[in-house]
């Protein structure tokens, strides 16, 4: 059994600056990607960030030099630097990690439950 747990999500004013975090848990050989989606209500769920195990990142066009994703391998999180926020980040984030029980079966995606980030004056 794995669990995703987010965290740092709430309410901030336009310009603002949020850090998200998720804790990896159970059983766990090792994590391959990790990311975060957001959904906005309304739309669809959207990739904002994804990180390898090797620290490669990638980031959404609309969130490139304003956030910012890490990992740390050891104690299995990820977390998101959320700078310069706009209304329209105003979103449920959601953790995301590709998990491998063992070194022998691919790994299988996992969800956060998600964190609310309001962007509003």
């Amino acid at each position: 059994q794995v669990q995703l747990v987010e965290s740092g999500g709430g309410l901030v004013q336009p310009g603002g600056s949020l850090r998200l975090s998720c804790v990896v848990s159970g059983s766990i050989f090792s994590i391959n990607d990790m990311g975060w989606y957001r959904q906005a209500p309304g739309k669809e769920r959207e990739l904002v960030a994804s990180i390898t195990s090797g620290h490669s990142t990638n980031y959404a066009d609309s969130v490139k030099g304003r956030f910012t994703i890490s990992r740390d391998n050891i104690k299995n999180t990820v977390a998101l630097q959320m700078n310069s926020l706009k209304p329209e980040d105003t979103a449920v984030y959601y953790c995301n990690a590709n998990v491998k029980y063992t070194r022998w079966i691919p790994g299988s995606i996992f969800w956060g439950k998600g964190t609310l980030v309001t962007v509003s004056s």
